[in-house]
Formats: C-alpha cells, sequence, structure tokens
C-alpha cells in the first residue's frame, strides 16, 4: 500500500486528448522516475531486459510546432500561438535532426548501464534513434512551425519581458505510458515567485536539460521505440551496434518547451510563419485530431496565405511507415 501511495502523491490527470498523464515536478531522471512511479503498473518503465544503449548529449538550436488545419487556421487569423486550451502555456518541442545526431556521435557518451564513456560512430548511433523524438514524421497533424530558439526567445522577450532574458527552468516530468516529456518553462522575470521550486537550467554534467549559447542541451536517456539493437565493444571505448535478441519495448524520452504566455499571444509577422512552415508525413501512433493531405496542405496554406511560397514536405513518407511497422510489431509482441 505504502508503494501505491507514492505514486498517488503525484498529479495524475487526462489530458484534453484523452490520455492519462502522470506529472512529477522538476526533471526526474528514469532512474529516479523508477523510484518515485514505484507501485505504477507500466511495463515499459519497469523493464529490466533492455539491452545496452547509448545515452548521447544532444545540442539542439531549433525548435518545432505541430498543428492541424484548424490550429493552422487559428495562429494565421491571430499571427501567433496562443494555447489551445485552458493552459497558459504554449508548446514548442525540440526539432533534432541528422545533423544533430552526428554531431553528438563526435563526443563520447554513457550507456545505460555503467557511467563509463564510450564511442559510439554517427552510422551506429542512428540505428538507436527511432524513437518520435528523432523522426521528421508528426503525431499531432499535417503542419509544422520551425523556428530556431534564439528566434522564439528574442520574441519572447520583446513580447513579454520588456527587452529583459527570459527565465528557463527545470519545470516536469509527464510520465505517459510509453513516453517521458521533460518539460523546460520559459517565463517572466517578474513571473519567478510563481517558480521557486523548480530550478532554472544551469549547464552541469548533471541534469537532463541545459542551455548554453542558444542551444538546449539534452541528455537523452532512452532514444528507441523499440530497442532492435544493441551496443557491442569493438575495440578501447569504442562501441558498434548489434543486433539484438529479442527486440524489446521500453520508454522513451523527449523534451518540450512550454512558454507561458497566460491569455496573450506570441506574435510573429507574416513572413516568418510562411517561411518557417511545412507539411508533415504523418506519425504513428498517431494521437492528434485531424491529418491533411499534401493536395489539401497546399490548399490551404494558399488560401491563409496567398503569397506563400509552395509548401515543401518536412518528411520522408517511409519514416511513418517504418514507425508504423515498428508499432505493430510492438503491440503483437506486448
Amino acid at each position: 500500500m505504502a508503494a501505491a501511495a507514492n505514486v498517488d502523491q503525484q498529479q495524475r490527470k487526462i489530458n484534453r486528448r484523452g490520455h492519462q498523464e502522470i506529472i512529477f515536478e522538476g526533471h526526474q531522471k528514469l532512474s529516479d522516475l523508477k523510484t518515485k512511479a514505484r507501485g505504477l503498473d507500466n511495463k515499459y518503465l519497469f523493464n529490466e531486459n533492455i539491452p545496452r544503449y547509448p545515452q548521447p548529449e544532444f545540442c539542439v538550436s531549433l525548435l518545432k510546432h505541430d498543428t492541424d488545419r484548424d490550429g493552422l487556421r487559428g495562429i494565421c487569423k491571430d499571427k501567433g500561438f496562443k494555447s489551445p486550451s485552458n493552459s497558459p502555456l504554449v508548446w514548442w518541442s525540440l526539432a533534432v535532426g541528422q545533423n544533430e545526431i552526428t554531431a553528438a556521435a563526435t563526443s563520447p557518451m554513457m550507456t545505460n548501464l555503467t557511467d563509463e564513456l564510450v564511442q559510439v560512430r554517427a552510422d551506429d548511433l542512428k540505428k538507436f534513434a527511432t524513437s518520435p523524438a528523432f523522426l521528421e514524421s508528426s503525431r499531432l497533424g499535417a503542419y509544422r512551425f520551425t523556428f530556431p530558439l534564439e528566434k522564439v526567445l528574442q520574441a519572447y522577450s520583446k513580447q513579454f519581458c520588456d527587452g529583459e532574458e527570459p527565465i528557463m527552468g527545470a519545470y516536469r516530468t509527464y510520465l505517459y505510458k510509453q513516453e517521458v516529456m521533460y518539460v523546460v518553462l520559459v517565463h517572466r522575470p517578474c513571473d519567478k515567485e510563481l517558480f521557486l521550486d523548480h530550478d532554472q537550467l544551469t549547464d552541469t554534467p548533471n541534469p537532463v536539460c541545459a542551455y548554453k549559447d542558444g542551444r538546449i542541451i539534452w541528455r537523452a536517456q532512452a532514444m528507441c521505440d523499440r530497442h532492435k539493437w544493441t551496443l557491442k565493444n569493438s575495440g578501447d571505448q569504442l562501441m558498434e551496434a548489434v543486433r539484438a535478441r529479442p527486440a524489446e519495448l521500453y520508454v522513451w524520452d523527449n523534451v518540450s518547451i512550454a512558454l507561458h504566455v497566460g491569455d496573450q499571444l506570441l506574435t510573429f509577422d507574416d513572413n516568418d510563419l510562411c517561411n518557417s512552415l511545412k507539411f508533415c508525413s504523418k506519425g504513428y501512433p498517431f494521437i492528434g485530431k485531424t491529418f491533411d493531405e499534401p493536395k489539401a496542405c497546399e490548399a490551404l496554406v494558399k488560401e491563409l496565405w496567398p503569397s506563400c511560397p509552395a509548401l515543401q514536405e518536412s518528411a520522408e513518407v517511409e519514416e511513418a511507415a517504418q514507425s508504423l511497422e515498428n508499432l505493430n510489431v510492438g503491440a503483437a509482441n506486448a
């Protein structure tokens, strides 16, 4: 009974998409999360048969905001972003692509089994980057805005902070069925009394997230959607990826940026919105409401922004198909 009470002390709720989320204050590493969530029935988080995998450090300078056609109409009408619900937060995610993965491979990294630093080649590291956090596809909608992190922070500073630097804090950890989401909160300096319980981001070896030189530094702890590979010693500190038998399902983590805007808007001009907009292929499992095909995307964008250049596709369709295949195989083995 005491173990179950440990979970009940955390905040549980059903979000607006109908999914249960368990909320922990601050950024809880997976090892700490397992202790705090003791008694929770989650076969992914507590799977002890996970093969050895890398835990690299990613330096990310781009943010993405995915939405559907209703969201796109609202963004066009308002010339910016606001919360679609009663929340005071506008949500963005880290845009982690192939360049960030390649860059992460240039530095030694830890693995899930030991604190020993190892080296993993970029081609091998990419084999582990299979969770939705690394895919170009979208699980929320067909439209994606991608902005430099610094541009978003500068807009927030100008519109909400009277030109002062906003404060970035380690806000919360959200636990879903198979996903762990770390939330970085961006808020005004004058609101710091509201968030005294949350540590500011600092660049030390320990935090899950840090901020330095216009980049979020994310120390990923679980990058696979389905663990089909494991690390094997290949001489000195070098390790290579080899097939894991059998493949295992585990949680995967990611980072979201939540900007505290209250009931206001974070605005951008039409050129910024058009130039940052692309079409995404459909990601799985899809948790949004609607998803437009490319022709419908082109038509809607031309209706909303007649002078907007032809919409580019942000994702390869086969990535979504591969994600769906992984999901189906994983469900069969669950």
